[in-house]
């Protein structure tokens, strides 16, 4: 199950940046791939903490609204690979994924992730 301490235990990139002084000085620290989740502080340290921080208290109110947390884009991506099922076995997958409303692929990769207890 995907829940708070799932995504606090992702590896999300977090990048910085130098405040100008017009922007109150210090640094910003924020999620590459949430950059609506951001941090300040006097210095890059301070900055990821107080990003981290934020990150934990929008995971815990989307969690409760029950609101699609984005996942780190690198593990997002996807690699092909080959595969020997037996015929019986793919055509249950077939019509199990086909009344699920999915595809083969997205079958075979939640039911993994289940087995391995993902």
């Amino acid at each position: 199950m995907k829940n708070k301490a799932y995504y606090l235990n992702l590896e999300y990139g977090i990048a910085t940046r130098n405040l100008s002084e017009e922007e109150g000085g210090g640094i910003l620290a924020y999620y590459t791939d949430l950059p609506f989740v951001a941090g300040d502080g006097e210095n890059i340290e301070e900055a990821i903490t107080d990003a981290k921080s934020a990150f934990a208290c929008y995971v815990e109110v989307a969690l409760e609204k029950g609101d699609v947390i984005k996942e780190p884009s690198h593990l997002m991506k996807s690699k092909r690979i080959n595969i020997t099922v037996p015929l019986y076995a793919l055509e249950q997958i077939d019509k199990y994924a086909k009344h699920h409303n999915m595809n083969r692929s997205t079958f075979l990769v939640e039911s993994a992730l289940q087995r391995v207890g993902i």
